[in-house]
């Protein structure tokens, strides 16, 4: 009798959560036209590392499909609607299929740094309300579609790095929120629309390395806003530089190298913010600009037909890096007092003058150590009177000084005491000596820097990225940075939780996370356009890959979660009560060694597992991830090793039991089976704790 009574109790308790899911499991949560268009998505995908196996199962917002990120509230149709896809460097092959226009409430869509092939979708231009196209690093090819010209919200269009080919649509003239046009570094042909003229938003437009023709078109000079103008590697061969490119008083970068350009250079004077001057390797000839912006860092006029004197402004040029006029038809004298009282340690200064016509050096020549001198080639070098001449002509002269941003450690930590394997390190610019933590790792490019050398910019950049973190200055360590083509710099940045924690939380995981991935770092002219490579989650961090916003809720999951997950724990409460009242019963044949020595028993396979498993599955029992609380402890979300999700009851320390009575419960409960119930996967007994 009493049997059947205990068996009634489990039937009832079993009989009401299922009738309590039905009510979330029954309805659809996201909206069915974008889950259909979702798994039409992944079809056209090879998923080569199986990180979108969760797409088949439950409801992409609430059981968060890797990837996924929803709107926090149902849409007006009383469904959730998707707001980004975040795909990046998921080793994804296959194609975009032309399904994705129908997340039409999509804003965010990145499949940077993946394998893609075939086109970019014309369905695309069907998501008015997108805001970041991130296709970077793919390799996508065919023609871009008019279609994807009325995007009215689109703020980044990124193609570049892929193969894309064919003419730039003019219907792009109505991308009226563009601020980033990115589409560098692919086959594209004709002319720049001079339509584009339109884009009043527009801050950096970078088509190097294609095959554009035609002419520079004179009313970019209109665009209010327009920072950087990169066009690179093409072939404007019927163009000079459009005088009225002088007018453009917003202009922090112009870079036309190697682009067949012809005629003489226009005057910048009137262009107070110029930085960084590149157009070499082309057909310009006449004088040198006479006056230029004292912000000039770069002056690049290589391999050109410019002829006349050097002029005395340039020697008045506060922040100039590099001074390249090599192979053109230079004459007069040279002037030293170019380097003059302009210099701290991190300063360095290229002067390039190779192969022209210069005949006098005006004052001393005895360069600082950061300044390279080459002037081989010219008539100046053999003459005798002036004093060190030889050294700056011969086919040794001239080896560009370079430094390194090298990583500093004050003071001797032991070296036990913060082994490397286990991914922690100390923290160099700590100030508590000797701080041992687990690093963010992040890669991290300037695409188009307005400088040549990083090294008197380092502090300002370690400023800028960490008020736009919300981090102290100690935390954050520039591990390495380099020069790529382009020119661009790429480095590897290092992220420190605060002194006194050694990890970060997963919440500030997913903060940082956040801001890095939706493009959240502000533009600062200097720095130009940035891009995310990598956001590396290893050690500590490993259980939050592949997506880190997979752990982010939408309100709707949390409440679905919560609220199941506190009648899961009542539930298991009133079975825990029942269970100990049956325990005199089982303690005879349960008689063992106890569980924290291993005991040898097999429970229906259930496993043991360590501490440290469960607080890595937990985030050390955060506070966010518990969703349930009875008498015994509290109920956590975790997420094993293998992306289990599972739920894990912690005995709070005056709940914990004789190890007896905690291995009877846990043989109960591995005999309690129901379609209903969650299955029992095993259990921890260590360091005192009873999970």
């Amino acid at each position: 009798m009493e049997g059947v009574r205990y068996c009634g109790y489990v039937f009832i308790i079993t009989a009401i959560y299922c009738c309590f899911m039905m009510q979330f499991t029954v309805a659809q949560i996201t909206d069915p036209a974008e889950v259909l268009a979702l798994v039409s998505i992944k079809n056209g995908l090879v998923d080569n590392m199986k990180y979108l196996e969760d797409w088949e199962k439950g409801d992409p917002c609430t059981s968060n499909w890797t990837g996924i990120h929803c709107f926090n509230k149902v849409g007006a149709n009383g469904y959730l609607h998707i707001k980004e896809l975040r795909m990046m460097a998921m080793n994804l092959s296959g194609s975009l299929t032309p399904e994705l226009g129908q997340l039409s409430h999509l804003q965010f869509l990145n499949f940077m740094w993946n394998d893609l092939t075939g086109s970019i979708p014309e369905e695309i231009g069907n998501i008015k309300s997108l805001k970041l196209l991130l296709l970077t690093g793919n390799k996508l090819s065919g023609s871009l579609s008019d279609q994807l010209g009325y995007l009215p919200n689109l703020r980044i269009f990124q193609i570049d790095e892929n193969q894309i080919s064919g003419r730039i649509p003019k219907s792009f003239s109505n991308l009226n929120s563009v601020q980033h046009i990115h589409f560098n570094n692919n086959t594209l042909i004709g002319q720049i629309p001079p339509e584009l003229s339109n884009l009043s938003t527009l801050l950096h437009m970078l088509m190097d390395n294609n095959n554009l023709s035609g002419y520079l078109p004179p009313e970019f000079s209109i665009l209010p806003r327009l920072r950087i103008i990169q066009l690179d590697n093409n072939n404007f061969s019927r163009s000079e530089i459009p005088a009225s490119y002088g007018n453009m008083s917003s202009l922090v970068k112009l870079s036309l190298r190697n682009c067949t350009l012809r005629g003489s250079i226009p005057d910048l004077s009137r262009v107070p913010s110029l930085h960084y001057l590149d157009l070499s390797w082309n057909q310009l000839s006449g004088s040198l600009p006479n006056k230029l912006s004292n912000n000039m860092t770069a002056i690049m006029l290589s391999h050109n037909r410019l002829d006349g004197s050097i002029p005395e402004s340039f020697s008045s040029l506060p922040l100039l890096q590099k001074l390249t006029m090599d192979n053109n038809l230079l004459n007069g004298s040279f002037s030293t007092n170019i380097w003059q009282n302009k210099f701290t340690s991190t300063s360095s200064l290229l002067i390039d003058l190779r192969n022209n016509s210069l005949s006098d050096i005006s004052g001393t020549l005895e360069p600082p150590l950061n300044v390279t001198l080459r002037l081989q080639g010219n008539p100046v070098c053999k003459n005798e009177n002036v004093r060190n001449i030889v050294k700056f002509c011969g086919s040794e002269a001239g080896a560009e000084h370079k430094t390194n941003n090298s990583v500093i450690v004050t003071g001797a930590c032991p070296i036990a005491a913060c082994p490397k394997d286990n991914y922690y390190e100390y923290v160099p610019n700590s100030p508590v000596p000797c701080t041992c933590a687990s690093p963010l790792i992040v890669g991290w490019r300037l695409k188009s820097p307005s400088f040549s050398y990083f090294d008197p910019y380092v502090r300002q950049f370690e400023q800028y990225m960490t008020r736009d973190l919300h981090l102290d200055l100690y935390q954050i360590l520039i591990e390495s940075n380099s020069w790529e083509e382009g020119p661009r710099l790429r480095m590897q940045l290092k992220l420190f939780p605060v002194v006194g924690v050694s990890t970060f939380n997963k919440s500030e995981v997913i903060r940082i996370s956040d801001i890095l991935q939706y493009w959240e770092i502000s533009v600062v002219d200097l720095f130009g356009p940035y891009e995310l490579l990598s956001f590396t989650l290893e050690g500590p961090y490993s259980y939050l890959n592949p997506d880190i916003q997979a752990k982010h809720k939408n309100k709707g999951a949390i409440i679905v979660i919560v609220v199941s997950g506190v009648f899961a724990a009542f539930a298991s409460a009133i079975l825990t009560v029942l269970i100990k009242k049956r325990q005199a019963k089982y303690q005879r044949i349960l008689s063992r060694k106890r569980l924290s020595a291993k005991l040898s028993i097999k429970l229906d396979g259930l496993r043991s597992f360590t501490f440290r498993e469960m607080t890595l599955a937990t985030n050390n029992f955060d506070h966010s991830n518990q969703v349930g609380e009875g008498g015994y402890g509290a109920v956590f979300k975790g997420i094993l090793a293998d992306k289990t999700v599972v739920a894990i009851k912690r005995a709070t320390e005056g709940s914990v039991q004789g190890q007896k009575e905690f291995l009877t419960e846990i043989s109960l409960l591995s005999r309690v089976h129901h379609r209903n119930l969650v299955s029992l996967l095993g259990y921890c007994d260590e360091e005192g704790e009873q999970v």
